[in-house]
């Protein structure tokens, strides 16, 4: 809210400037402002400090400076940071800590030569290493905040449209399958998370593409009036935004009501766990679609890349996808209440909000204060994730001292 961060002659409300950092910590990208026009370089750089943050995790960043001044990490916090990156051992956590410093600033250094090369030639070389350096921070945390006015100019063009789209997959897929990844050459295998994430990810960004490009090459309001190439790089360009980006090539409100629902379920499943994405997790969906295959084959056991899973994950990932549903309906009902807008945009802003995308029919700048809060609550929820939120708010657990006879209920 300080005057050095907005432009002159601008103010920014409280309600506004808590939804901004919100939106930036969260790594949402939703905005109720311009971030381009609205905010002077210092406001953008307080923007880019909490996306930066909000993308790794606030754990992380901590132990960064725990690591610069030399000083040792306690058990205590050991055992935060394994839960924070989704490790199910402590073992070489301040290890994977350190990759992690390393691979964002490998990552998003690359990004911002090629961004800058690109830029360059529309723009002063100072100013195009600045947009670099912002939207490769970021795009690579998944978190949609622009300064050129939208990426629809670049619909077309295919460099831009690569390294962004690199940029999501990177930061989507998460910091635990980048390190197997590049630790294959040494080990010759990869962990059965990330044949999952890998193999969740392929699936479900084909299949956006794909329909995205069917629903859209004949709707002369987005893809219509495009050459078949263009078609096709952004088909591809809004299936991967849609793990958790929250930048887009094509007018989100134009698109057809089924690419848009299509939209809506891609956002709440989301990115892959210990990555700057949000939603339900690609390891949860995927677990409950073996589980399904499962149930339908007469299978007692879950089974993925020959690795039978536990009942413990698949009670989780039910647990979980219940719960989100519950919580996206719910504040649907409350939003439509408070809003008066059509039930699938207000759905769609639900949903992007809890999966932290940050994609948006055009309702977030039309938000009543009631509405910002509503998005602001869901956006923090959606961000913690709602495991941390319910071990944080359960009881201590006791264990039970005797079993309850089992009763049987007819199901279907």
């Amino acid at each position: 809210m300080l005057p050095i961060s907005v432009q002159a002659g601008i103010r920014l409300s409280f309600i506004d400037a808590l939804f901004t950092a919100t939106s930036a910590t969260c790594v949402t990208g939703l905005t109720v402002v311009n971030t381009g026009m609205h905010f002077s370089i210092f406001g953008q750089i307080i923007l880019l400090v909490l996306v930066q943050a909000g993308g790794v995790g606030f754990m992380t960043v901590a132990t960064w400076f725990a690591l610069a001044l030399k000083k040792q990490v306690s058990l205590s916090d050991r055992l935060i940071l394994s839960e924070t990156l989704n490790q199910t051992t402590m073992e070489g956590i301040v290890r994977l800590i350190r990759k992690v410093l390393l691979y964002s600033i490998t990552i998003e250094g690359v990004a911002t030569i090629l961004y800058t090369i690109r830029w360059a030639q529309e723009m002063p070389l100072g100013r195009a290493l600045y947009f670099a350096v912002f939207h490769s921070v970021s795009i690579f945390n998944n978190a949609g905040f622009e300064l050129v006015g939208g990426f629809s100019p670049f619909v077309g063009d295919t460099f831009i449209n690569l390294v962004s789209m690199l940029l999501i997959l990177l930061g989507g897929i998460g910091f635990i399958v980048i390190s197997d990844l590049l630790d294959y050459p040494k080990t010759k295998r990869l962990s059965i998370h990330t044949k999952v994430v890998l193999a969740t990810t392929a699936i479900l960004t084909l299949i956006s593409a794909v329909c995205i490009f069917v629903f859209e090459y004949t709707n002369m309001r987005t893809l219509g009036g495009e050459h078949w190439t263009t078609q096709i790089l952004a088909s591809l360009f809004q299936a991967i935004t849609l793990r958790s980006a929250g930048i887009n090539t094509v007018d989100i409100g134009s698109l057809r009501e089924a690419t848009q629902f299509l939209m809506i379920i891609m956002m709440f499943i989301g990115a892959a766990p210990g990555s700057t994405g949000g939603g339900i997790k690609l390891t949860t969906f995927a677990v409950l679609v073996g589980a399904l295959f499962s149930m339908i084959r007469g299978k007692e056991q879950v089974v993925m890349f020959r690795h039978r899973l536990p009942e413990k994950d698949i009670y989780k990932a039910v647990t979980l996808t219940v719960i989100s549903v519950f919580i996206v309906v719910g504040f649907t009902m409350l939003l439509s209440v408070i809003q008066r807008q059509d039930l699938l945009m207000i759905l769609f802003e639900i949903a992007s909000a809890f999966g932290t995308v940050g994609l948006s029919m055009g309702l977030t700048e039309d938000l009543t204060f009631s509405g910002k809060i509503i998005i602001i609550i869901l956006m923090f929820v959606g961000r913690i994730g709602l495991l941390t939120l319910a071990f944080a708010v359960q009881p201590k657990q006791k264990k039970e001292l005797f079993r309850y006879p089992e009763g049987k209920i007819i199901i279907g």
